[in-house]
């Protein structure tokens, strides 16, 4: 694979971008990436959804005693959800520079909070939003943000965190999960960040603190005493010497390693605290530094770079951005909705068995340019009882070359490298004497493709 499709891939979703990063150089294709401005017109299918508390509270009472009219909200919730993560992942899939949702991606599976426990999508929407945003901000200020989202108040349950009755989930993910990871805290800090986040619940448009519920009496916090809220600890936990780290490693984990070395997380997170946690400087210089080692295959790709890199590869157009988050889904990548508040594993979870099997399974089937195995048919959103569904395949290959040609080609867009085992399979397939113009060459092209697509080395960045 060539560095430039490797880096399309990572910071993206397929290798579409490999030709400008190609041209422009990596420094200036991420500049260009951060100069992109996210679109913040709210979807039509979003709009008119109930937002405040009290509007919620309304349409709930609308269907109280009414177990069908409660069926078929619940429906409607779901079904809007799945046009949500279609309108995502048409982003992913089109943007001209799709390092913004990459970055939105990894920020959503950092501040995790789920559709399945919230069950509002106008609260899901703005706290993706809140993500996309500030994707290239200071990540302590987004922090902040964060914290006042609807969504993380209800997934992490702090509006029954009161004074006198504290509730100690979000304090908990705050160090753990969100900012200095475990061992650089003790329970004490969480009991008394309880006191800090106490009365901050649910607003019209955000969170806000309640003063019936809030905590006004002084507590210490990382050594300092105070009556802090919200916003003064997050800037004392951003004070604290390993600040950076936690949030480095799971950077590098997101876009390079999947087992990142200690030295870059020291290097990268000192630079992060240098930069007072600008991201902007901190990605730069990882990706540039970064771009010139071999570090190809060093990663086990996600479901959606899985799918969407296939995709683009085969240039299939009938398949939808909800047939996309539905395979994902099946993948155990649902967007919206991780297993629990740690987001997704990634790295050797992606290549178990069954998923493996399944992502084979799908190469083939995409291949053959139609769904024809009822097994997978609902891996794509379709009905079991559906006709075949059909897609017109055009895969990009060199018409002019000769065997070994066409296979190096495809080779440095799909696998990070090729053993010569692999090499003279790739070559009994596509014989010396193998004829471009010949009937039936796409078709022989097609078979190598497929054939490469589901080995290890097609699972790797």
């Amino acid at each position: 694979m060539d560095t430039q499709t490797l880096w399309s891939l990572r910071l993206g979703f397929n290798g579409r971008h490999a030709a400008k990063i190609k041209n422009d150089g990596i420094k200036h294709f991420v500049e260009q990436s951060f100069a992109q401005k996210p679109d913040k017109t709210v979807p039509a299918f979003i709009a008119n959804l109930p937002k405040t508390p009290d509007e919620i509270k309304t349409a709930g009472k609308k269907l109280k005693g009414n177990a069908e009219a409660g069926k078929k909200a619940r429906l409607e919730e779901t079904r809007v959800n799945l046009e949500l993560k279609a309108w995502w992942i048409d982003k992913m899939r089109k943007d001209e520079f799709p390092l913004l949702e990459k970055m939105v991606l990894f920020w959503h599976n950092h501040f995790v909070a789920t559709f399945g426990k919230i069950r509002v999508n106008y609260w899901v929407y703005t706290h993706n939003m809140v993500l996309r945003e500030n994707a290239f901000g200071n990540f302590r200020e987004l922090t902040k943000k964060v914290l006042y989202t609807n969504m993380m108040i209800k997934y992490l349950d702090n509006s029954s965190n009161i004074k006198g009755k504290y509730n100690e989930n979000l304090s908990r993910e705050l160090l753990e999960l969100f900012t200095i990871g475990i061992g650089n805290y003790t329970e004490q800090d969480i009991k008394n960040g309880a006191m800090g986040l106490a009365g901050l619940t649910i607003g019209d448009t955000k969170a806000a603190y309640r003063p019936a519920s809030e905590n006004n009496e002084p507590f210490e916090y990382f050594g300092k005493k105070g009556n802090f809220k919200a916003d003064e600890m997050v800037d004392i936990i951003f004070q604290q010497k390993n600040a950076p780290y936690h949030i480095t490693e799971k950077v590098l984990k997101w876009f390079i390693y999947d087992n990142p070395p200690q030295n870059l997380v020291k290097y990268y997170g000192d630079y992060l605290r240098e930069q007072d946690y600008e991201i902007k400087p901190f990605l730069l210089k990882i990706f540039t530094e970064e771009f010139d080692k071999p570090t190809a295959g060093s990663k086990i790709k996600d479901p959606l770079v899985f799918v969407l890199q296939l995709l683009d590869e085969l240039d299939i157009k009938e398949i939808d951005s909800k047939m996309v988050a539905q395979f994902a889904k099946g993948q155990g990548m649902d967007l919206f909705n991780q297993p629990n508040v740690k987001g997704w594993n990634g790295g050797t979870y992606w290549l178990a068995t069954q998923i493996y099997l399944q992502r084979q399974n799908v190469a083939d089937l995409l291949c053959k340019n139609t769904i024809i195995d009822k097994r997978l048919l609902s891996v794509f959103g379709l009905d079991a009882g559906a006709a075949p569904k059909k897609f017109n395949i055009k895969l990009d290959w060199d018409k002019k070359g000769d065997n070994k040609q066409i296979i190096a080609g495809l080779k440095n867009r799909l696998l990070f490298q090729v053993d010569p085992s692999l090499q003279d399979d790739f070559e009994t397939m596509l014989r010396y004497d193998f004829n471009p113009n010949a009937e039936g060459a796409e078709n022989g092209v097609l078979r190598l493709f497929n054939f490469m697509v589901k080995t290890p080395e097609f699972q790797l960045i």
